[in-house]
């Protein structure tokens, strides 16, 4: 589009920016009025963009939408002290036409701006402040971490069983910390004594660093920030003080962004998915949309829940015989945990058994 007539187009107007954030180069396309006004792609760089911003459209209202990715939220930060309004789409929210098999930077940068103009967005991401990114790293890093542990401990239990290498510890017996380190003292060729070493090297490392990471998590629960919240999220049944300041890290200390409980729910994926079309209605597995690890630690809580709170066990129990699966029995049960977590959060008062529904 000729510049003059961009400029007589947008002067003083809203103006809606799709960014398709890569690693190496932006791709913008701007649209006002219910056109595309132009497109430009710049070196991924926010002095770029904002120049790019403040020369093409001095006297309009700026909005920007982008996909959550990699960067994180920096951008959003930066756009944000720049008082430039801005949205963090979460990529399920993305729209795209069914029979669409062609996916460009360009194509992306073009809808984004498309439903940002038309709100077809619905909401973004809900951005935590920098000092709460900063202190859930710990939470995430311990999560990988804690993932590691896992993979390394089946690596040398796998490489035992595939060099027929026979232990004293029964087959069916849970490894702990003193069953690894004897596997040292096994007797071994010179070269494969190698490979077991650095193994047994790699889990005493992460073994230290799950302790430093609890230890730091620990001391986040005493932060004045986060001790009321901490105190309500431990103080329902089956929630330990790990899982509680994890949830409050996540999930942040305000829960008056869920509208309900059951929005709650469905934010970690605990409800049930449904496709229905007509007279047929079928309903399914759970979404199982939203971060994997904090529902897994919802369900991990109920499961001792059940033998802490008569209520829940009643549920467990109930959902049980009727579905006959007590996998989705203890679902329905972390679900019910976590609409509780809500009311308690909103209400600011600790779990109390029989009053919070």
């Amino acid at each position: 589009m000729d510049k003059k007539m961009q400029d007589w187009i947008v002067k003083g107007k809203e103006v809606f920016v799709g960014l398709d954030d890569a690693k190496k180069t932006w791709r913008v396309c701007v649209r006002s009025e219910k056109m595309a006004v132009h497109e430009s792609s710049m070196p991924a760089n926010y002095d770029v963009l904002r120049a790019y911003l403040r020369r093409r459209y001095p006297e309009c209202t700026i909005k920007v939408m982008y996909e959550a990715g990699f960067r994180g939220f920096n951008l959003y930060d930066r756009l944000s002290e720049d008082g430039i309004e801005c949205v963090v789409l979460p990529p399920h929210l993305m729209l795209e036409e069914k029979v669409n098999r062609v996916k460009t930077d360009r194509r992306d940068a073009w809808r984004l701006a498309k439903m940002l103009e038309g709100e077809e967005h619905l909401r973004g991401c809900h951005v935590p402040d920098k000092e709460r990114r900063e202190d859930r790293q710990a939470c995430r890093t311990l999560n990988a971490v804690e993932k590691e542990i896992k993979s390394t401990r089946n690596r040398i239990r796998k490489l035992l069983q595939y060099h027929g290498i026979e232990t004293a510890i029964p087959e069916e017996k849970a490894w702990g910390k003193s069953e690894f380190r004897s596997v040292e003292e096994l007797s071994v060729g010179v070269v494969l004594r190698k490979p077991i070493k650095v193994l047994l090297s790699l889990l005493e490392n992460l073994w230290t660093y799950q302790i430093e990471l609890r230890k730091e998590l620990l001391a986040l629960s005493k932060n004045p920030r986060y001790q009321r919240a901490f105190a309500i999220a431990r103080g329902l049944p089956g929630i330990g003080w790990l899982t509680a300041i994890r949830l409050v890290l996540e999930l942040g200390e305000d829960f008056t962004r869920f509208s309900t409980g059951k929005s709650l729910a469905n934010f970690l994926g605990l409800t049930g998915g449904e496709h229905s079309s007509g007279e047929t209605e079928h309903k399914g597995r759970i979404t199982g949309q939203g971060p994997t690890f904090v529902r897994s630690w919802m369900i991990e809580s109920a499961w001792v829940s059940i033998r802490k709170d008569p209520v829940l066990r009643e549920k467990f129990e109930k959902v049980r015989r009727n579905s006959g699966s007590k996998k989705k029995a203890i679902v329905a049960v972390a679900r019910k945990l976590a609409v509780r977590l809500y009311a308690c959060m909103v209400m600011n008062q600790e779990y109390q058994i029989g009053l919070v529904a």
